[in-house]
């Protein structure tokens, strides 16, 4: 079942969400839940860039960096500027062309040096970003961030790099052997066993994935059908990946495939779907997991790492097992530092971000779909009957209220009486939480009940109580 279902390159015209507000006028480069994000060419502008290459040589310089990028239509021009403002500061850039943001990070840990990714992961082509890795492929602590904010700050009023002029350039080199790389790091994740005699679908997202997701499977002998694999610089996670599994639930179920496996655009997060077109995700994905490595004697602490924003669900069935949950904030940067603190070995999100910290050293969507695989042959069980009972979902709303400036609505004392009030009424049978994304201008409002109708409804007067803040609040910060 090896093939390819090839779509054909198209142009198309793509407008910004609408209801999704601008950030603000003047926001440099700060760094989200993941990373430097904002719309190519207006907030994250090729100057920018160059300024941010110029800031990373001045803090994790000087040797040499791996920078790569997703197949959005920016990345080039993003990649270029960023390798210019690194190389002009001494530093030699290695340029592993397209490739997932996991990758450069497995790359710049084998060569222990930094890595840089050019990718807004699953947000559309219109938004680009810029993910740095510390040595070693490990994502930034907060303290290397706000220095290179700092720095950055700092060119950008003086008009001046931090290096002394005349300084050596540095070279940029095409890396073409670092997706081989990857990909060998990747091949040796199973311990020699194979997937053979198992058809998988995977959804690439025409996204940094494209070749390399469904090239990997089938050298580990999977049967492979591929769908979103011809990125065209504008359809990156358009109607297709982990945020639209859509497409892959009808090809699953046309094709009789055992699993489908659903990347976003820089291939950092995964969802499944099983034989019957059943969605699952990062949370039954960490518990099946979990589970897994428990019965194998592999879960170190018999504990995993999860963020606030994880199931309910999820928690109540590893209590079931003996397996304690650890909490963290949302990013798999705070699920690394979580895992190597305690010692621990498996942690994720329930977008789909999974680390396995033996074998990566951040969220790794290709890396989790081989192991789900591999979990299948090893048991023999169809993925839908493993799913259904991993765990067993509370009803869960979460609501994206736009907001220009999520941080402030999120400190509002009244709003934070409101959630715990909330809380107060649901405790034992669900909870409220308020958060800023990092990633996007909107406040995510997350209620969780045992059932259906307080979960709406807790949720509706939770999103409008924000909202009704949000536009004085904004008009009033925009003067």
């Amino acid at each position: 079942m090896n093939m390819r279902v090839e779509e054909q390159p198209r142009v198309a015209v793509h407008a910004h969400a609408g209801t999704q507000p601008r950030r603000p006028p003047g926001t440099r480069a700060r760094f989200g839940t993941d990373g430097i994000r904002g719309v190519a060419g207006t907030e994250l502008t090729p100057e920018l860039a160059v300024v941010v290459g110029r800031a990373l040589a001045h803090e994790l310089g000087p040797g040499p960096f791996v920078v790569g990028r997703d197949t959005r239509l920016s990345g080039p021009m993003l990649q270029n500027a960023l390798s210019a403002g690194l190389a002009s500061q001494g530093c030699d850039v290695y340029d592993c062309g397209v490739v997932p943001t996991p990758g450069v990070a497995s790359i710049a840990q084998q060569r222990d040096v930094p890595g840089v990714v050019i990718s807004a992961s699953h947000n559309p082509f219109h938004d680009n970003g810029i993910k740095v890795f510390a040595h070693g492929g490990r994502k930034l602590d907060e303290g290397a961030e706000k220095a290179i904010e700092a720095t950055v700050d700092a060119i950008i009023r003086s008009g001046v790099p931090p290096t002394s002029a005349g300084a050596t350039m540095g070279r940029i080199v095409a890396d073409d052997q670092a997706s081989e790389a990857y990909v060998a790091h990747l091949w040796g994740a199973i311990d020699g066993r194979d997937l053979a005699g198992l058809n998988v679908v995977v959804d690439a997202s025409n996204g940094a994935a494209s070749d390399i997701a469904p090239g990997v499977l089938e050298r580990l002998g999977a049967g492979v059908v591929a769908i979103a694999t011809s990125p065209d610089g504008m359809n990156i996670n358009d109607a297709c990946g982990s945020t639209h599994p859509e497409a892959l639930k009808d090809t699953v179920l046309r094709l009789g495939a055992d699993v489908g496996l659903a990347l976003d655009g820089d291939a950092d997060r995964l969802v499944a779907v099983d034989a019957f077109g059943t969605e699952l995700d990062g949370d039954v994905l960490l518990a099946l997991f979990a589970a897994d490595l428990k019965a194998r004697g592999r879960l170190a602490g018999d504990t995993i790492v999860a963020t606030v924003m994880s199931n309910l669900g999820l928690a109540r069935a590893m209590d079931r097992l003996g397996i304690s949950v650890m909490t963290c904030p949302v990013g798999d940067r705070h699920v690394l530092s979580a895992l190597d603190k305690g010692g621990f070995v498996l942690g994720g999100e329930q977008s789909g971000h999974i680390v396995f910290r033996e074998l990566a050293t951040t969220g790794d969507g290709i890396l989790t779909g081989i192991l789900l695989c591999d979990l299948l042959r090893r048991t023999g069980a169809p993925l839908a009957s493993l799913g259904a009972g991993a765990m067993t979902r509370v009803p869960q709303r979460v609501v994206n209220v736009p907001a220009l400036h999520p941080a402030v609505f999120v400190a509002d004392p009244d709003l934070l009486d409101m959630v715990r009030r909330t809380n107060e009424d649901l405790a034992g049978h669900g909870r409220a939480l308020l958060r800023a994304s990092g990633t996007e201008p909107i406040v995510r409002v997350m209620v969780e009940a045992d059932d259906e109708q307080t979960c709406a409804t807790v949720a509706g007067s939770l999103s409008r109580a924000v909202a009704a803040l949000a536009q004085p609040v904004a008009a009033s910060l925009g003067k």
